[in-house]
């Protein structure tokens, strides 16, 4: 397939663009507990996006955003366990 001399080149395509997109929001800072207080991604599972499968992929993504959840709220999961007086 040739293309015209006007036309733009072709846009390069990211291994991700067809798959599961990372959750990344690009507010990248560590914990204490070397979790992403953006994503919610764990720095190993930042570090190993590139090489995981798409079901991996969206176990990850399922993983940070419960973990992110509690980052943001590490209360409360205590508070609904707490019983009823």
């Amino acid at each position: 397939m040739s293309r015209s001399p006007s036309s733009p080149p072709p846009l390069p395509t990211s291994p991700t663009s067809a798959g599961t997109p990372s959750p990344c929001v690009r507010l990248c800072t560590l914990n204490e507990q070397d979790i992403c207080v953006g994503c919610g991604r764990t720095l190993a599972d930042i570090t190993a996006w590139s090489r995981m499968s798409e079901p991996e992929k969206a176990e990850c993504v399922a993983r940070a955003r419960d973990t992110l959840a509690q980052v943001r709220h590490p209360f409360s999961q205590a508070l609904h366990q707490a019983p009823r007086r």
